[in-house]
């Protein structure tokens, strides 16, 4: 989920290059996530590179915080590598500004069959296929099972049962009884950017609002700033002006015991589970309207426009969702795989593991994309700085108003994205498959 120098940001791993008859080098960036997603990928670069003649696979790792801007710095360079991972709502950017090529055709239809629904709708733009990915991501509410039996509350498990918002303050104020500083609630104050859009946008769909006119995509009025929105966020207001939320400035809050619930996604597990235990339990978000909302999409893959040899690219995006490597990584950061064949093979994700629920979020159709518009990255910024504001304090509607004006605005001055020229590169010779 920047502010230094390409050149001093990068960490570049590559095997030695061939003196003679050197096969293509596909530049390849990868976030530099955890270190076990760094070892897993690295595992994978080795083992493509040893099973391939025409490619070699030269590896870059990009600090996460400044991803975005990287590729951005990049582009304006021309300077693009071949395969790029991104954030999984950038791709409509990306592909409006003509950094993405489509996938049609590139990978095996089998494999494209295999993957999961949401996945596969992340990565559509304009009714063509732009990315893929190895996982998808859960959003939910952990708990500290100890605490939360002693203060008396049920423990929902499954998104029938979702507290609604009303019960949700109920656990809270119970659990506040309980504890010395009042401070029960964890929301990962710590973590940046695009973590609040990803983690609080949920809500105000369950309320009934979101934060864009998706079946237009020429509006947030009525919408961000509606009854549905301001009402959502007034209720996490009155989570901050009551004290329970922990501000969580060293990032252990709920691993030390000091908060009973977190708010967190799939990449939460592997630490949790060390430092819990058995009194780890994942519970859905509260239900803020008539239905549980919950949110999808993390990193994905594409190929970029200054690829040289696309079916050599798509070879190495191939052998990423082979269901070895797929579980490989979801083992390392907890993730949902992203096929139907990884998914039931993995141990946290089948029937009765541990994450199942993030897998039948995404599965019932509980979990939703972020906005499919190439006016995203300006969406979210936005909301992020309402939330702030609502966070420290500011009257909500206004705040919400003042984002509504400002992605309003973004849609008038780029004519609310009109359909661009499809982008797509003619495979180079010797570039085949």
């Amino acid at each position: 989920m920047g502010g230094v120098l390409l050149a001093a940001a990068l960490a570049v791993w590559a095997p030695p290059p061939a003196r003679a008859h050197a096969p293509y080098a596909l530049t390849v960036w990868f976030h530099a996530g955890q270190p076990g997603e760094r070892r897993v990928m690295r595992a994978a670069v080795d083992a493509f590179n040893a099973e391939q003649d025409a490619a070699r696979v030269r590896l870059v790792l990009i600090p996460e915080g400044s991803y975005n801007g990287q590729v951005q710095a990049a582009a304006l360079a021309g300077d693009l590598p071949d395969v790029l991972e991104f954030d999984g709502p950038y791709v409509y950017n990306y592909v409006w500004e003509g950094k993405l090529i489509p996938l049609g055709g590139l990978l095996p239809k089998r494999l494209l069959r295999d993957l999961l629904p949401s996945v596969v709708r992340q990565g559509t733009y304009a009714g063509r296929l732009y990315s893929v990915a190895m996982f998808d991501s859960g959003l939910g509410l952990w708990g500290n099972r100890r605490l939360l039996e002693r203060a008396g509350v049920r423990i929902p498990t499954d998104p029938a049962g979702a507290w609604s918002a009303a019960q949700f303050d109920r656990v809270l104020a119970a659990l506040a009884r309980h504890d010395r500083d009042r401070r029960v609630l964890d929301l990962k104050l710590d973590y940046p950017g695009e973590w609040l859009t990803y983690a609080f946008s949920p809500l105000i769909e369950s309320a009934g609002g979101d934060l864009i006119d998706r079946r237009t995509g020429r509006t947030a009025r009525g919408f961000l700033d509606g009854p549905g929105a301001v009402s959502a966020m007034r209720r996490v207001q009155s989570w901050f002006r009551r004290g329970y939320v922990d501000p969580d400035v060293r990032g252990d809050a709920f691993v030390s015991g000091r908060a009973a619930l977190a708010w967190g996604g799939h990449w939460n597990y592997p630490r949790y589970h060390r430092a819990l235990g058995r009194d780890l339990v994942l519970m859905p978000l509260p239900r803020f309207g008539p239905r549980l909302v919950t949110d999808s999409g993390s990193w994905n893959w594409g190929i970029t426009t200054a690829c040289r040899r696309p079916r050599l690219a798509a070879r190495f995006l191939e052998f990423l969702l082979r269901p070895r490597w797929i579980l490989a990584m979801t083992a390392a950061n907890g993730a949902v795989p992203a096929t139907r064949t990884a998914l039931a093979r993995s141990p946290l994700y089948r029937p009765g593991g541990p994450l199942r629920l993030f897998a039948v979020q995404l599965e019932e159709g509980y979990a939703e994309p972020r906005p499919r518009t190439p006016a995203y990255p300006v969406i979210s910024s936005a909301f992020q700085q309402a939330f702030r504001a609502i966070r420290n304090g500011a009257p909500v509607r206004a705040a919400l108003r003042r984002a509504t004006t400002v992605i309003d605005r973004n849609l008038r001055d780029n004519d609310y994205y009109p359909p661009i020229a499809v982008v797509r590169r003619v495979p180079a010779a010797g570039g085949g498959r």
